[in-house]
């Protein structure tokens, strides 16, 4: 399956989610939360840095859940502000 490449609006959305995430881990370990959410560190590491950018539903939906974050608050905080034109 060949796959599309990333829109830059994409990789953007992928960014502010790493961001997210890394603010909301706080200092708690990128092992102990991956572990927490069925992930290895090494994937919750690609999200953090966006080299990961579209990670699956569920995956974020299960680092949502061990770092307290609701999947609303995710959405809109991923999301790009509106632009007016």
């Amino acid at each position: 399956m060949v796959r599309n490449p990333l829109t830059p609006e994409e990789r953007e959305r992928g960014e502010r989610l790493g961001r997210l995430l890394r603010e909301a881990r706080g200092d708690r370990s990128m092992a102990a939360v991956a572990a927490g959410a069925g992930i290895s560190a090494e994937t919750l590491r690609k999200i953090e840095t966006g080299r990961a950018p579209t990670p699956a539903f569920f995956t974020v939906a299960a680092l949502a859940g061990v770092l307290g974050l609701s999947l609303d608050e995710v959405v809109g905080r991923c999301e790009p502000a509106v632009r007016v034109a």
